[in-house]
């Protein structure tokens, strides 16, 4: 089997918040093609390592590589055209502007959007689809949230940065989500998924990573941590 080739590599990544350390010297990878989730609790540090990523936040010391290109010097408009967009945890989209006005923007890196990946966008969401000329604001949280990945889709990234798609749905569509993200890596963008439904997350990744209070605590591929006790009693529910 041919060596995997790694797409997205950090290293001893720190980001603080004035004085007080967010992320606190965490290494992971991303191979290309792959799901990859960074589990945790609220305040670990999920956030704060993707939107350092993708330019929104300044790294205090470290290094972010894609591509084996330095990423930390770059605006985020630049980490975009290279290849690497974000759907933010809260969704985001612009109330005001319809669904299609939303999904056009997404593509704003280019000089114009590609009504192929519009249609591919319509495909993957019928039901954005259907509300194409509704405003984005009078949709609900489920569509909102389809929306969101859908704009940062539109900028035809290799790399999709997903920050707690599953947050506040109902479970119905917490599956229509998870079941979507597949359907993308099938299309061969790769994924980091960062998410507090540990379950959904796992059965759907290739490999996870754990983040506690800043620190990366465990690493895996996903059956070994789906069936790991700590898993199991932090995330999942269940006692030893």
């Amino acid at each position: 089997m041919s060596e995997k080739e790694v797409l997205l590599k950090v290293e001893d990544l720190k980001v603080a918040y004035g004085s007080i350390e967010a992320v606190r010297g965490i290494s992971f990878e991303v191979n290309k093609g792959e799901v990859v989730t960074i589990l945790g609790a609220n305040g670990a540090g999920k956030t704060t390592t993707l939107r350092t990523i993708s330019g929104l936040l300044k790294a205090k010391a470290g290094s972010i590589r894609y591509k084996n290109l330095e990423l930390t010097s770059l605006p985020a408009h630049e980490i975009v055209a290279l290849g690497i967009s974000q759907s933010p945890e809260g969704r985001r989209v612009f109330g005001t502007l319809t669904v299609e006005e939303n999904l056009k923007l997404g593509a704003y890196t280019k000089k114009t959007y590609n009504n192929a990946t519009l249609s591919w966008m319509y495909e993957l969401f019928p039901r954005l689809s259907e509300r194409k000329s509704q405003l984005a604001g009078t949709l609900s949280g489920g569509e909102q949230q389809m929306l969101a990945i859908g704009r940062a889709l539109m900028s035809e990234p290799e790399m999709l940065l997903l920050d707690e798609p599953s947050l506040g749905l109902a479970p119905v569509l917490v599956k229509t989500i998870f079941d979507t993200i597949k359907q993308i890596k099938q299309s061969g963008v790769t994924v980091l998924l960062v998410e507090q439904n540990a379950k959904a997350a796992l059965k759907l990744a290739d490999k996870g990573y754990v983040l506690e209070v800043g620190k990366m605590v465990m690493k895996g591929d996903s059956k070994t941590l789906l069936e790991s006790p700590q898993i199991q009693e932090a995330y999942l529910g269940k006692k030893k």
